[in-house]
Protein backbone atom coordinates (compact mmCIF):
# COMPACT_ATOMS: atom_id res chain seq x y z
CA UNK A 1 0.00 0.00 0.00
CA UNK A 2 2.97 2.56 0.58
CA UNK A 3 3.95 1.67 -2.53
CA UNK A 4 0.88 2.27 -4.26
CA UNK A 5 1.07 5.60 -2.39
CA UNK A 6 4.04 7.16 -3.34
CA UNK A 7 3.24 5.87 -7.13
CA UNK A 8 0.33 8.56 -6.67
CA UNK A 9 2.27 11.40 -5.02
CA UNK A 10 4.83 11.09 -7.61
CA UNK A 11 2.83 10.53 -10.63
CA UNK A 12 0.75 14.10 -9.65
CA UNK A 13 4.37 15.83 -9.11
CA UNK A 14 5.58 14.77 -12.49
CA UNK A 15 1.61 15.61 -14.19
CA UNK A 16 2.63 19.37 -12.16
CA UNK A 17 6.24 19.09 -13.74
CA UNK A 18 5.38 18.53 -17.18
CA UNK A 19 2.43 21.47 -16.76
CA UNK A 20 5.38 24.23 -15.85
CA UNK A 21 7.75 22.92 -18.15
CA UNK A 22 5.24 22.94 -21.20
CA UNK A 23 4.28 26.81 -19.84
CA UNK A 24 8.10 27.75 -19.66
CA UNK A 25 8.80 26.37 -22.97
CA UNK A 26 5.87 28.84 -24.07
CA UNK A 27 6.64 32.15 -22.18
CA UNK A 28 10.86 32.13 -22.50
CA UNK A 29 10.94 32.74 -26.34
CA UNK A 30 8.31 35.47 -25.92
CA UNK A 31 10.66 37.51 -23.42
CA UNK A 32 14.42 38.48 -23.28
CA UNK A 33 16.99 39.69 -20.69
CA UNK A 34 15.88 39.99 -17.03
CA UNK A 35 12.11 39.01 -18.15
CA UNK A 36 13.29 35.36 -18.80
CA UNK A 37 14.65 35.33 -15.05
CA UNK A 38 11.80 36.62 -14.09
CA UNK A 39 9.72 34.04 -15.55
CA UNK A 40 11.63 31.46 -14.78
CA UNK A 41 11.71 32.21 -11.21
CA UNK A 42 8.05 32.52 -11.45
CA UNK A 43 8.05 28.88 -12.73
CA UNK A 44 10.22 27.33 -10.05
CA UNK A 45 8.36 29.03 -7.00
CA UNK A 46 4.59 27.97 -9.09
CA UNK A 47 6.61 24.47 -8.57
CA UNK A 48 7.34 24.83 -5.17
CA UNK A 49 4.11 26.05 -4.21
CA UNK A 50 2.42 23.23 -6.39
CA UNK A 51 4.65 20.63 -4.98
CA UNK A 52 3.63 21.62 -1.52
CA UNK A 53 0.06 21.85 -1.53
CA UNK A 54 -0.17 18.50 -3.14
CA UNK A 55 2.16 17.27 -0.54
CA UNK A 56 0.14 18.24 1.87
CA UNK A 57 -3.73 17.30 0.01
CA UNK A 58 -1.83 13.93 -0.52
CA UNK A 59 -1.11 13.58 3.37
CA UNK A 60 -4.45 14.99 4.98
CA UNK A 61 -6.80 13.69 2.61
CA UNK A 62 -6.01 11.18 -0.25
CA UNK A 63 -3.78 8.98 1.58
CA UNK A 64 -6.01 8.59 4.81
CA UNK A 65 -9.14 8.15 2.17
CA UNK A 66 -6.42 5.70 0.20
CA UNK A 67 -5.81 4.05 3.70
CA UNK A 68 -9.42 3.88 5.09
CA UNK A 69 -10.35 1.82 1.88
CA UNK A 70 -8.04 -0.66 2.38
CA UNK A 71 -8.35 -1.21 5.51
CA UNK A 72 -12.52 -1.70 5.23
CA UNK A 73 -11.45 -4.20 2.22
CA UNK A 74 -9.24 -6.00 5.19
CA UNK A 75 -12.46 -6.07 7.79
CA UNK A 76 -14.54 -7.37 4.73
CA UNK A 77 -12.19 -10.72 4.41
CA UNK A 78 -12.81 -10.61 8.44
CA UNK A 79 -9.18 -9.53 8.92
CA UNK A 80 -10.19 -7.12 12.26
CA UNK A 81 -6.50 -6.49 13.20
CA UNK A 82 -5.62 -4.06 10.57
CA UNK A 83 -5.61 -0.15 11.55
CA UNK A 84 -6.08 2.81 9.37
CA UNK A 85 -3.86 5.82 8.80
CA UNK A 86 -4.27 8.08 11.99
CA UNK A 87 -4.80 11.71 10.65
CA UNK A 88 -6.58 14.52 13.15
CA UNK A 89 -7.93 16.75 9.93
CA UNK A 90 -11.27 17.67 9.19
CA UNK A 91 -13.68 15.06 7.51
CA UNK A 92 -10.37 12.72 6.38
CA UNK A 93 -9.57 12.47 9.69
CA UNK A 94 -12.81 11.59 11.37
CA UNK A 95 -13.11 8.58 8.85
CA UNK A 96 -9.97 7.35 9.92
CA UNK A 97 -10.98 7.51 13.37
CA UNK A 98 -14.09 5.80 12.71
CA UNK A 99 -12.64 2.99 10.48
CA UNK A 100 -10.30 2.31 13.44
CA UNK A 101 -12.89 2.68 16.22
CA UNK A 102 -14.66 -0.12 13.87
CA UNK A 103 -11.99 -2.34 13.39
CA UNK A 104 -11.48 -2.19 17.46
CA UNK A 105 -15.19 -3.09 18.10
CA UNK A 106 -15.36 -5.64 15.53
CA UNK A 107 -12.11 -7.29 16.94
CA UNK A 108 -13.47 -7.17 20.58
CA UNK A 109 -17.06 -8.63 19.26
CA UNK A 110 -14.91 -11.82 17.43
CA UNK A 111 -12.58 -11.68 20.69
CA UNK A 112 -16.02 -12.46 22.95
CA UNK A 113 -17.50 -15.02 20.11
CA UNK A 114 -14.69 -17.38 19.92
CA UNK A 115 -14.45 -17.26 24.28
CA UNK A 116 -18.50 -18.03 24.48
CA UNK A 117 -18.40 -20.16 21.33
CA UNK A 118 -15.45 -21.81 23.06
CA UNK A 119 -17.60 -21.43 26.47
CA UNK A 120 -20.30 -23.40 24.99
CA UNK A 121 -18.54 -26.16 23.43
CA UNK A 122 -17.43 -26.90 26.77
CA UNK A 123 -20.53 -26.96 28.52
CA UNK A 124 -22.06 -29.56 25.21
CA UNK A 125 -19.39 -31.50 25.48
CA UNK A 126 -19.25 -31.89 28.96
CA UNK A 127 -22.92 -32.77 29.56
CA UNK A 128 -23.89 -36.23 31.23
CA UNK A 129 -26.20 -36.42 27.77
CA UNK A 130 -25.63 -36.86 24.26
CA UNK A 131 -26.12 -34.14 22.14
CA UNK A 132 -26.87 -34.18 18.14
CA UNK A 133 -27.37 -30.81 15.81
CA UNK A 134 -29.05 -31.54 12.44
CA UNK A 135 -29.69 -28.99 9.75
CA UNK A 136 -32.39 -28.52 7.35
CA UNK A 137 -31.40 -30.52 5.25
CA UNK A 138 -30.31 -33.78 7.44
CA UNK A 139 -27.06 -33.19 7.55
CA UNK A 140 -25.06 -33.70 10.88
CA UNK A 141 -23.11 -30.36 12.15
CA UNK A 142 -22.58 -31.04 15.77
CA UNK A 143 -22.11 -34.32 18.45
CA UNK A 144 -20.34 -33.89 21.21
CA UNK A 145 -18.65 -36.51 23.87
CA UNK A 146 -20.98 -39.01 25.52
CA UNK A 147 -22.99 -39.03 21.87
CA UNK A 148 -19.69 -40.65 20.93
CA UNK A 149 -19.35 -42.64 24.22
CA UNK A 150 -22.87 -44.10 23.22
CA UNK A 151 -22.63 -44.64 19.38
CA UNK A 152 -18.98 -45.31 19.19
CA UNK A 153 -16.75 -44.01 16.04
CA UNK A 154 -14.90 -40.36 16.26
CA UNK A 155 -16.40 -36.76 15.18
CA UNK A 156 -15.23 -36.65 11.82
CA UNK A 157 -17.95 -40.27 11.25
CA UNK A 158 -20.61 -37.84 12.11
CA UNK A 159 -20.22 -34.56 10.85
CA UNK A 160 -20.86 -33.47 7.51
CA UNK A 161 -23.10 -36.69 6.82
CA UNK A 162 -26.66 -37.25 6.41
CA UNK A 163 -27.66 -38.40 9.99
CA UNK A 164 -30.00 -41.78 8.32
CA UNK A 165 -26.19 -42.31 6.90
CA UNK A 166 -24.60 -42.76 9.80
CA UNK A 167 -26.94 -43.55 12.49
CA UNK A 168 -28.90 -46.75 12.42
CA UNK A 169 -30.93 -46.90 15.12
CA UNK A 170 -34.93 -46.83 13.66
CA UNK A 171 -36.12 -45.00 16.55
CA UNK A 172 -33.72 -42.34 15.91
CA UNK A 173 -35.39 -41.93 12.29
CA UNK A 174 -38.64 -41.82 13.80
CA UNK A 175 -37.50 -38.94 16.20
CA UNK A 176 -35.59 -36.46 13.20
CA UNK A 177 -39.34 -37.02 11.38
CA UNK A 178 -41.26 -35.87 13.68
CA UNK A 179 -39.64 -32.76 15.10
CA UNK A 180 -39.32 -31.52 11.40
CA UNK A 181 -42.99 -33.09 10.44
CA UNK A 182 -45.03 -31.75 13.30
CA UNK A 183 -42.25 -28.91 14.64
CA UNK A 184 -42.93 -29.45 18.47
CA UNK A 185 -40.93 -31.80 20.90
CA UNK A 186 -40.69 -35.35 20.88
CA UNK A 187 -39.58 -38.20 23.41
CA UNK A 188 -38.63 -42.10 22.08
CA UNK A 189 -36.66 -44.62 23.58
CA UNK A 190 -34.85 -47.51 22.48
CA UNK A 191 -31.80 -49.72 23.54
CA UNK A 192 -28.39 -50.17 22.40
CA UNK A 193 -26.34 -54.66 23.42
CA UNK A 194 -23.69 -54.76 23.71
CA UNK A 195 -21.27 -57.31 24.98
CA UNK A 196 -22.19 -58.06 28.53
CA UNK A 197 -25.08 -55.44 29.17
CA UNK A 198 -27.82 -53.23 27.18
CA UNK A 199 -27.66 -49.50 27.54
CA UNK A 200 -31.50 -47.97 27.80
CA UNK A 201 -31.52 -44.89 25.68
CA UNK A 202 -34.25 -41.63 26.07
CA UNK A 203 -34.08 -39.46 23.55
CA UNK A 204 -35.56 -36.37 23.49
CA UNK A 205 -35.98 -34.54 20.20
CA UNK A 206 -36.75 -30.90 19.62
CA UNK A 207 -36.94 -28.36 16.23
CA UNK A 208 -34.65 -25.12 15.75
CA UNK A 209 -35.89 -22.01 14.54
CA UNK A 210 -34.60 -18.92 13.28
CA UNK A 211 -35.53 -15.46 14.36
CA UNK A 212 -38.48 -15.26 11.71
CA UNK A 213 -39.83 -18.74 12.80
CA UNK A 214 -38.14 -20.54 10.07
CA UNK A 215 -37.02 -24.02 10.76
CA UNK A 216 -33.86 -24.48 10.38
CA UNK A 217 -33.09 -28.25 11.74
CA UNK A 218 -33.37 -30.30 15.09
CA UNK A 219 -31.21 -31.17 18.31
CA UNK A 220 -31.58 -34.67 19.63
CA UNK A 221 -30.51 -34.99 23.16
CA UNK A 222 -29.94 -39.02 24.51
CA UNK A 223 -30.75 -39.72 27.98
CA UNK A 224 -28.37 -43.01 28.99
CA UNK A 225 -31.04 -43.92 31.68
CA UNK A 226 -29.49 -47.18 32.05
CA UNK A 227 -28.98 -46.80 35.85
CA UNK A 228 -32.70 -45.79 36.69
CA UNK A 229 -33.64 -48.83 34.68
CA UNK A 230 -31.71 -51.10 37.12
CA UNK A 231 -32.72 -49.46 40.08
CA UNK A 232 -36.13 -50.23 38.92
CA UNK A 233 -35.75 -53.79 38.34
CA UNK A 234 -33.90 -54.02 41.10
CA UNK A 235 -36.62 -52.57 43.29
CA UNK A 236 -39.11 -55.10 41.24
CA UNK A 237 -36.67 -57.93 42.13
CA UNK A 238 -36.64 -56.49 45.63
CA UNK A 239 -40.43 -56.85 46.48
CA UNK A 240 -40.85 -59.85 44.34
CA UNK A 241 -37.33 -61.80 46.21
CA UNK A 242 -38.67 -60.97 49.77
CA UNK A 243 -42.26 -61.84 49.17
CA UNK A 244 -40.79 -65.62 47.89
CA UNK A 245 -38.54 -65.91 50.79
CA UNK A 246 -41.15 -65.37 53.72
CA UNK A 247 -43.81 -67.42 51.51
CA UNK A 248 -41.76 -70.77 51.81
CA UNK A 249 -41.01 -70.00 55.73
CA UNK A 250 -44.43 -68.83 56.50
CA UNK A 251 -46.16 -71.76 54.84
CA UNK A 252 -44.37 -74.17 56.30
CA UNK A 253 -44.91 -72.49 60.03
CA UNK A 254 -48.68 -72.31 58.84
CA UNK A 255 -48.88 -75.88 57.65
CA UNK A 256 -47.60 -77.66 60.70
CA UNK A 257 -49.10 -75.46 63.70
CA UNK A 258 -52.55 -76.20 61.72
CA UNK A 259 -51.47 -79.90 61.99
CA UNK A 260 -50.39 -79.24 65.45
CA UNK A 261 -53.99 -77.69 66.40
CA UNK A 262 -56.04 -79.97 64.60
CA UNK A 263 -54.64 -83.26 65.57
CA UNK A 264 -54.31 -84.75 67.99
CA UNK A 265 -50.44 -85.63 68.98
CA UNK A 266 -49.89 -88.35 70.70
CA UNK A 267 -46.67 -88.93 69.49
CA UNK A 268 -44.26 -86.90 71.32
CA UNK A 269 -41.55 -87.56 68.83
CA UNK A 270 -43.84 -86.40 66.04
CA UNK A 271 -44.46 -83.28 67.76
CA UNK A 272 -41.22 -82.67 68.45
CA UNK A 273 -40.18 -82.93 64.63
CA UNK A 274 -42.77 -80.12 63.97
CA UNK A 275 -42.40 -77.64 66.97
CA UNK A 276 -38.36 -77.92 65.83
CA UNK A 277 -39.47 -77.15 61.88
CA UNK A 278 -41.38 -74.55 63.03
CA UNK A 279 -38.68 -73.25 65.09
CA UNK A 280 -36.52 -73.06 62.43
CA UNK A 281 -38.63 -71.41 59.66
CA UNK A 282 -39.03 -68.59 62.39
CA UNK A 283 -35.08 -68.27 62.67
CA UNK A 284 -35.05 -68.16 58.92
CA UNK A 285 -37.78 -65.39 58.94
CA UNK A 286 -35.77 -63.92 62.01
CA UNK A 287 -32.55 -63.67 60.03
CA UNK A 288 -33.62 -62.47 56.86
CA UNK A 289 -35.58 -59.00 58.82
CA UNK A 290 -32.44 -58.60 60.69
CA UNK A 291 -30.37 -58.42 57.51
CA UNK A 292 -33.13 -56.33 55.98
CA UNK A 293 -33.02 -54.02 58.80
CA UNK A 294 -29.40 -53.57 58.24
CA UNK A 295 -28.98 -53.36 54.81
CA UNK A 296 -31.96 -50.26 55.01
CA UNK A 297 -29.41 -49.18 57.84
CA UNK A 298 -26.47 -49.30 55.40
CA UNK A 299 -28.36 -47.54 52.53
CA UNK A 300 -29.65 -44.75 54.55
CA UNK A 301 -25.88 -43.67 56.00
CA UNK A 302 -27.24 -44.17 59.78
CA UNK A 303 -24.66 -46.76 60.05
CA UNK A 304 -21.51 -44.83 62.24
CA UNK A 305 -18.32 -46.30 61.99
CA UNK A 306 -16.93 -46.57 65.24
CA UNK A 307 -12.93 -46.37 64.28
CA UNK A 308 -10.64 -47.98 66.78
CA UNK A 309 -7.43 -49.93 66.70
CA UNK A 310 -8.12 -53.00 65.11
CA UNK A 311 -5.40 -56.23 65.62
CA UNK A 312 -6.54 -58.49 62.42
CA UNK A 313 -4.48 -61.48 64.33
CA UNK A 314 -6.77 -61.08 67.03
CA UNK A 315 -9.66 -60.64 64.67
CA UNK A 316 -9.38 -63.59 62.79
CA UNK A 317 -8.79 -65.84 66.18
CA UNK A 318 -12.83 -64.63 66.55
CA UNK A 319 -14.10 -65.36 63.06
CA UNK A 320 -11.50 -68.72 62.74
CA UNK A 321 -13.65 -71.11 64.69
CA UNK A 322 -17.53 -69.97 63.05
CA UNK A 323 -16.24 -70.65 59.24
CA UNK A 324 -14.54 -73.74 60.63
CA UNK A 325 -17.00 -75.79 61.26
CA UNK A 326 -18.82 -75.19 57.88
CA UNK A 327 -15.86 -75.93 56.65
CA UNK A 328 -15.19 -79.24 58.32
CA UNK A 329 -18.63 -80.59 57.13
CA UNK A 330 -18.13 -80.05 53.70
CA UNK A 331 -14.41 -81.56 53.77
CA UNK A 332 -13.35 -77.53 52.93
CA UNK A 333 -9.49 -76.83 53.39
CA UNK A 334 -9.53 -73.68 54.94
CA UNK A 335 -6.21 -71.74 55.08
CA UNK A 336 -5.30 -68.56 56.14
CA UNK A 337 -2.49 -66.36 55.16
CA UNK A 338 -1.84 -63.43 57.37
CA UNK A 339 0.84 -60.91 57.75
CA UNK A 340 1.87 -59.96 61.72
CA UNK A 341 1.48 -57.29 63.26
CA UNK A 342 -1.06 -55.94 61.26
CA UNK A 343 -3.40 -53.27 63.14
CA UNK A 344 -5.48 -50.41 61.41
CA UNK A 345 -7.96 -48.28 61.88
CA UNK A 346 -11.70 -49.56 61.59
CA UNK A 347 -14.60 -50.83 63.15
CA UNK A 348 -14.08 -54.11 64.70
CA UNK A 349 -17.31 -55.89 64.70
CA UNK A 350 -18.09 -54.19 60.78
CA UNK A 351 -14.90 -55.86 59.65
CA UNK A 352 -15.40 -59.04 61.73
CA UNK A 353 -19.06 -59.34 59.27
CA UNK A 354 -17.10 -58.33 56.20
CA UNK A 355 -14.70 -61.32 56.53
CA UNK A 356 -17.75 -64.19 57.93
CA UNK A 357 -19.84 -63.17 55.28
CA UNK A 358 -17.09 -63.59 52.46
CA UNK A 359 -15.79 -66.71 53.84
CA UNK A 360 -19.27 -68.64 54.39
CA UNK A 361 -20.25 -67.45 51.35
CA UNK A 362 -17.12 -69.55 49.67
CA UNK A 363 -17.48 -72.10 51.45
CA UNK A 364 -21.45 -72.33 50.63
CA UNK A 365 -20.69 -72.15 47.01
CA UNK A 366 -17.64 -74.67 47.00
CA UNK A 367 -18.36 -78.16 46.58
CA UNK A 368 -16.81 -81.02 48.97
CA UNK A 369 -13.62 -81.33 48.85
CA UNK A 370 -12.13 -78.14 47.71
CA UNK A 371 -10.27 -75.38 49.05
CA UNK A 372 -10.86 -71.43 50.51
CA UNK A 373 -8.24 -69.29 50.67
CA UNK A 374 -8.21 -66.16 53.02
CA UNK A 375 -4.99 -63.71 52.42
CA UNK A 376 -4.92 -60.95 54.62
CA UNK A 377 -1.59 -58.28 54.05
CA UNK A 378 -0.88 -54.60 53.94
CA UNK A 379 0.06 -53.45 50.30
CA UNK A 380 1.16 -49.08 50.55
CA UNK A 381 -1.24 -47.98 52.79
CA UNK A 382 -3.90 -50.31 52.47
CA UNK A 383 -5.32 -53.68 53.92
CA UNK A 384 -5.85 -56.36 51.38
CA UNK A 385 -8.19 -58.75 52.07
CA UNK A 386 -8.78 -61.83 49.68
CA UNK A 387 -11.07 -64.56 49.86
CA UNK A 388 -10.17 -67.10 47.11
CA UNK A 389 -12.07 -70.28 46.52
CA UNK A 390 -12.32 -73.50 43.93
CA UNK A 391 -16.20 -72.94 43.55
CA UNK A 392 -18.33 -72.96 41.26
CA UNK A 393 -17.23 -70.21 39.91
CA UNK A 394 -19.48 -67.34 38.41
CA UNK A 395 -20.46 -66.46 34.47
CA UNK A 396 -18.98 -62.69 33.21
CA UNK A 397 -22.62 -61.47 32.54
CA UNK A 398 -23.72 -62.07 36.33
CA UNK A 399 -20.45 -60.91 38.25
CA UNK A 400 -22.09 -57.21 38.11
CA UNK A 401 -25.35 -58.14 40.21
CA UNK A 402 -23.22 -60.44 42.91
CA UNK A 403 -23.58 -57.34 45.29
CA UNK A 404 -27.27 -56.91 44.86
CA UNK A 405 -29.48 -57.31 46.89
CA UNK A 406 -31.03 -61.35 47.11
CA UNK A 407 -29.43 -62.23 43.74
CA UNK A 408 -28.21 -65.34 43.62
CA UNK A 409 -25.74 -67.30 40.54
CA UNK A 410 -27.22 -70.29 42.18
CA UNK A 411 -30.76 -70.22 44.12
CA UNK A 412 -30.92 -73.33 44.87
CA UNK A 413 -27.93 -74.05 46.27
CA UNK A 414 -28.36 -70.83 48.32
CA UNK A 415 -31.44 -71.60 49.62
CA UNK A 416 -30.06 -75.11 51.13
CA UNK A 417 -27.64 -73.29 52.43
CA UNK A 418 -29.71 -71.25 54.91
CA UNK A 419 -28.61 -67.91 53.23
CA UNK A 420 -30.85 -64.56 52.81
CA UNK A 421 -28.89 -63.27 49.39
CA UNK A 422 -28.32 -60.17 51.62
CA UNK A 423 -24.36 -60.95 52.45
CA UNK A 424 -22.23 -59.66 49.63
CA UNK A 425 -24.88 -56.41 49.69
CA UNK A 426 -24.06 -55.60 53.40
CA UNK A 427 -20.68 -56.48 52.51
CA UNK A 428 -20.43 -54.10 50.12
CA UNK A 429 -21.80 -51.38 52.15
CA UNK A 430 -19.42 -51.33 55.17
CA UNK A 431 -16.52 -51.72 52.91
CA UNK A 432 -17.04 -48.48 51.31
CA UNK A 433 -18.05 -46.78 54.68
CA UNK A 434 -14.39 -47.54 55.38
CA UNK A 435 -13.80 -45.55 52.65
CA UNK A 436 -12.46 -49.11 50.73
CA UNK A 437 -13.67 -50.81 47.43
CA UNK A 438 -14.53 -54.45 46.73
CA UNK A 439 -14.01 -56.61 43.62
CA UNK A 440 -14.87 -59.51 42.16
CA UNK A 441 -13.02 -61.80 39.70
CA UNK A 442 -14.11 -65.44 38.65
CA UNK A 443 -14.28 -68.17 36.20
CA UNK A 444 -17.05 -70.84 35.68
CA UNK A 445 -15.74 -74.00 37.10
CA UNK A 446 -12.67 -72.71 38.56
CA UNK A 447 -13.85 -70.25 41.22
CA UNK A 448 -14.19 -66.75 42.45
CA UNK A 449 -12.17 -64.13 44.19
CA UNK A 450 -13.29 -61.10 46.15
CA UNK A 451 -11.09 -58.65 46.49
CA UNK A 452 -11.16 -56.06 49.92
CA UNK A 453 -9.27 -52.82 49.74
CA UNK A 454 -9.47 -50.36 53.05
CA UNK A 455 -7.32 -47.69 54.31
CA UNK A 456 -4.92 -49.02 57.14
CA UNK A 457 -5.52 -45.09 58.36
CA UNK A 458 -9.08 -43.53 58.59
CA UNK A 459 -6.97 -40.50 57.19
CA UNK A 460 -5.60 -41.90 54.04
CA UNK A 461 -7.27 -41.85 50.98
CA UNK A 462 -7.85 -44.99 49.07
CA UNK A 463 -4.90 -45.45 46.29
CA UNK A 464 -3.31 -48.30 44.35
Amino acid sequence: MIQTNFRLFFTYVAVVTVMLCSIGFIMLPLVSGNDQIIVFLTLLGSFIIFLVIIYQLFDRYIKPVRSAASVAEELVKGNYKTRTYENHYGDAGRLSNAINLLARNLQEMTIQEKIQGSQLRTVIDNMESGVILIDERGYVHLVNRKFLKIFGKKTKDYIGYLYYDVLEEERIYKAVQEAFLYEQKVKNAFTISLEVEKLYIEIGGAPIFNEINELKGAVLVFHDITELKRLEQMRKDFVANVSHELKTPITSIKGFAETLLDESMDDDAIRNKFLEIIYKESERIQALVNDLLELSKLEKDEMHILYEKVNISELLEEITPIVQQPATRKEITLVTNLEPNLIIDGDFDRLKQVCINLLNNAISYTPVGGKVTLEVKKVVDNLHITVIDTGIGIPEDKMNRVFERFYRVDKARSRNTGGTGLGLAIVKHIVEAHNGTIKLDSKVGEGSTFSVKVPVNKKFILKD
